[in-house]
């Protein structure tokens, strides 16, 4: 974890320190840009900086052209990327592999000389604001015309590494707004409040968990009932406090500089129903998923059949933007499929309206429904296949 290092937190104390010292907008958006530079050099390394520096000038420069080709070719450079970078390695072992063996060895030696020993840092994330910020400039935003503010956008340090996913008509005056206000200590006490929410989540949840699921897991056809279901409920809560503690670490740090950013877990765990649960789950990866791929595909405006493959479509890529692997895509199928029941099954005659009714008189049941739905799609994301379902079996004693 990059936030629960010395480095991070030594680093962070200057850069807020700094940042609140200096005198005007300019020199603190200056030295914010500066921070998260060095932030970016440091936990990235040479290899890992050029591909983000070559993607953020292709873009600044498509989105201030005007051009709708230009902005075409950006947005297929960043993609091209991410995949390259996080996919190749997949793509050849499960596409070209099965047609021949030696031309697969020779695109993944090629893969392997050509790329760095790891995915650029936040690949994923800044992949995705990129395609969004350009996106909106083909629908008439404004873009961004000052290179020092699309740095800040691209490689803002808080949310650099695991999100959430910005917007930048919504961080831009957020940013201006920090860079010109005055020190306040309600915004430090919040920031520092949230800071610490989330290294508790963290450190002394998650990785607790983690340590009891390492140790349990391996045996888990020698535990009785209660023991299997005990460690089905800390692979649950453990990715829970995991990812949104990482989520309350940025959003805190940000906050400590006066910047706000979007809001990614609201209690989840409370959900009624699975699209509640993903009103609810990594809130800012749902919406964009929303708005650049479900809606651009058609959404559910041409009838549910349509809306079922869109879904599909959509919460594939949410699989498999996650990783590299086959269970994930199957994670993602898996809940585009819960969610084209969740929305279509009141229209089945008799029944359909019978089940709705039914829930909405005992809501605990769609609670424990969907929850049970959540977190069996859990063992999927974590394990193979095959280990998934003969863990869910054995959950049911079967």
């Amino acid at each position: 974890m990059i936030f629960a290092t010395y480095w991070f937190l030594l680093f962070a104390v200057v850069a807020v320190l700094v940042f609140r010292l200096l005198p005007g907008p300019a020199w603190r958006q200056a030295w914010l840009a500066v921070a998260c530079a060095v932030f970016h050099w440091h936990f990235a390394g040479p290899a890992g900086v050029k591909p983000i520096i070559v993607l953020m000038i292709i873009t600044y420069l498509a989105g201030i052209s005007g051009r709708r080709w230009a902005s075409a070719v950006a947005m297929t450079a960043a993609v091209g990327a991410l995949c390259f970078y996080k996919y190749s390695m997949f793509l050849i072992g499960s596409a070209v592999a099965p047609i021949s063996a030696p031309l697969a060895g020779a695109l993944a030696r090629l893969a392997t000389y050509a790329m760095p020993g790891a995915p650029p840092l936040g690949v994923s994330f800044f992949t995705f604001e990129f395609v969004h910020y350009l996106v909106e400039v083909r629908r008439g935003g404004e873009p961004i015309r000052n290179p020092l503010r699309f740095l800040l956008f691209a490689i803002f340090f808080p949310s650099l590494v695991s999100g959430p996913i910005k917007r930048y008509a919504q961080f831009l005056p957020s940013l201006e707004a920090a860079t010109r206000a005055p020190f306040s200590s309600a915004e430090l006490a919040e920031g520092l409040a949230r800071v610490g929410v989330g290294f508790g989540k963290k450190i002394l949840i998650a990785d607790q968990l983690t340590a009891y699921i390492d140790s349990s897991q391996p045996h888990f056809d020698e535990q009785w009932l209660v023991g299997k279901w005990t460690i089905f409920a800390a692979i649950a809560f453990r990715i829970l406090m995991d990812f949104s503690g990482y989520s309350d670490i940025a959003i805190g740090c940000a906050r400590i500089l006066g910047i706000r950013l979007p809001e990614n877990f609201n209690w989840p765990y409370a959900a009624r129903d699975l699209r509640d649960f993903w009103s609810r789950w990594h809130i800012s990866l749902s919406l964009w998923l929303r708005d650049y791929v479900y809606i651009p595909l058609g959404g559910g405006r041409q009838g549910w059949p349509r809306r079922l493959v869109n879904v599909l479509i959509a919460f594939a890529l949410c699989g498999l933007w996650h990783g590299p692997a086959r269970h994930f895509v199957l994670w993602g199928i898996y809940h585009g499929l819960g969610l084209g029941v969740c929305s279509t099954y009141a229209r089945i005659p008799e029944l359909g309206p019978a089940v709705a009714q039914a829930l909405r008189r005992e809501p605990l049941t769609g609670w424990a429904a969907t929850q049970l739905f959540a977190w069996l799609g859990w063992l999927l994301f974590f394990y193979p296949t095959s280990e998934a379902w003969h863990m869910a079996r054995q959950l049911f004693g079967l």
